[in-house]
Parts: structure tokens; C-alpha cells; sequence
């Protein structure tokens, strides 16, 4: 019995020494199994590495466009600097503005006269500023040929409603744009043609025959540069009493405002 009892227990022994070294050889030959097994059982570990491959592919394909972008580029420069290029500049001859040009025949269109004013420069305008633009119009035409230091008979169609009616009866429309110049009687335009006039310098041929102010920039002491001062028979009233009749009646020598021509400077 004693013998039975030690070799169970050398059995015993000997047994768990193989089970420790075996689990010892064991547990390190294989380290890695397990870190395999969860890898293969873990699909976020696949989707991680499937997106970092992406990602790499993704900024691959970005470098691939950038390649090309870069060598159509150089090829384009390549090609403009083996190209001479020479661009031809074409000159168009510069036509001189004068009777022969389309201001002439406004100028010299014999359909369009203002008569009696043979001997003068004739200007319709406003000095109302209700229309931006046409008072500036209006202004810069005066500024022109008071540049000139010429005179000018400046009619005020705001000022007075027969300058308007017979503005339209010469043009013959029934709404005229302002400013419209006549000079010696003949229609030359509005304030377009006299500025296009003026910057070629046609307008400065033109206006030689024409006396020159020896004074430029008088302001009129009479009406203070307006051009129309109150009547004298009526005084501004547009009525006047007739001592044979008894009665007021209307003035003839005034217009519709109760104003006349400025004697000093308009006459």
C-alpha cells in the first residue's frame, strides 16, 4: 500500500510538473492567437483599416490630378513661349469732323432753320433742376461757349413758354430734349454733339467769325446772369389798369411770369 501511495503520489507530481511546463510552452509560443482571433472576430478593426486604405487611396488620386494638372500647365507655358507672339494692332485712320461728317449734315440741313438768327449763337435750355440730367446738359453747353467768350442768346423755355412753342414748331416735335443749339440759324444738336464738336475742336473752327467779349465772366448787373428781369409796365403783376375803360386787362408786354427780355444784356 505504501508503494501504491508513492508512486500515485510521484505519479501525481509528476503529472503537474508536464502541465506547468506544458502551459508555460504554451502560453508563450502562442502570444499572438489570440490578438489574431480577435482581429478576425472584430469588425471594427476591419472597417478602421478599410478606411485608413481608403484614405490613402483617396489622397493618392489627388496627388495623381495635381501631376497632371501641373504638366498641362507647363505644357501650355511650353507652348506660348515657342509660339512668337506678334499681335498685329490695327490702326483705323482717324476721320476728321468737319462739314463733310454727320454733325455737318445736322448743321447744313436746310429742313431745320431758326430764322433771324443769322448773326448769333442760339441756345434752348432749362434752368429748372427737376431733370438731373438735363440740367446738367443745360449747363455744361453754357460752360462751353462761355468758354469761348462769345455771346450767346440763351432762351429759357422754363422761364418762358414761347421759347418752348416755338422750339417745337422748328423741330416740329411736341417733347424737344434740351439743350438744342443753333448757330447762324442752322440746327446743330443738343449737348452730345457739342461736346463731341468741342472735344475735336470743330467747334472752336465754327465759332471763329464771332466777336469775343472783352470782359469774360461779367455777370449782367441788370438781372444778375438770369436773363429775364419783372416787367416795368406791370411790375411782375401781368395786369394793368386802363384809365379809358376802367378796367384791368391783361399786360402785352410781359409773358405768363410777369418777366421780359434783360435790356443790358439781352438785347
Amino acid at each position: 500500500m505504501a508503494e501504491l501511495d508513492n508512486s500515485s503520489t510521484s505519479s501525481s507530481s509528476g503529472s503537474t510538473l508536464f502541465n506547468r511546463s506544458f502551459t508555460m510552452h504554451a502560453n508563450t509560443a502562442e502570444p499572438d492567437a489570440p490578438k489574431v482571433h480577435l482581429l478576425l472576430n472584430n469588425p471594427s478593426s476591419l472597417n478602421r483599416a478599410a478606411s485608413i486604405s481608403k484614405i490613402y487611396n483617396s489622397i493618392d488620386s489627388v496627388k495623381g490630378k495635381v501631376k497632371k494638372l501641373c504638366n498641362l500647365f507647363e505644357s501650355a507655358k511650353s507652348s506660348l513661349t515657342s509660339k512668337e507672339l506678334s499681335p498685329k494692332v490695327v490702326l483705323r485712320p482717324t476721320k476728321s469732323i468737319g462739314y463733310s461728317s454727320s454733325f455737318s449734315s445736322s448743321f447744313n440741313n436746310p429742313s431745320i432753320r431758326l430764322p433771324g438768327t443769322e448773326d448769333r449763337i442760339v441756345v434752348y435750355l432749362t434752368s429748372l433742376r427737376g431733370i438731373r440730367r438735363t440740367y446738367e446738359d443745360c449747363y455744361a453747353v453754357r460752360m462751353i461757349f462761355r468758354g469761348f467768350r462769345v455771346w450767346v442768346d440763351e432762351r429759357d423755355v422754363s422761364m418762358d413758354s414761347a421759347y418752348k412753342k416755338e422750339l417745337q414748331s422748328v423741330l416740329r416735335k411736341k417733347n424737344p430734349s434740351l439743350p438744342q443749339v443753333f448757330i447762324k440759324g442752322k440746327y446743330v444738336g443738343g449737348a452730345d454733339v457739342i461736346k463731341s464738336m468741342f472735344e475735336v475742336g470743330e467747334l472752336a473752327k465754327i465759332l471763329e467769325d464771332f466777336p469775343r467779349i472783352q470782359q469774360p465772366g461779367l455777370v449782367c448787373d441788370c438781372c444778375g446772369d438770369v436773363r429775364f428781369v419783372p416787367c416795368g409796365n406791370c411790375n411782375g403783376s401781368r395786369k394793368v389798369f386802363d384809365e379809358d375803360e376802367r378796367f384791368l386787362k391783361r399786360c402785352l408786354e410781359c409773358n405768363e411770369n410777369g418777366l421780359i427780355r434783360c435790356p443790358n444784356c439781352c438785347s
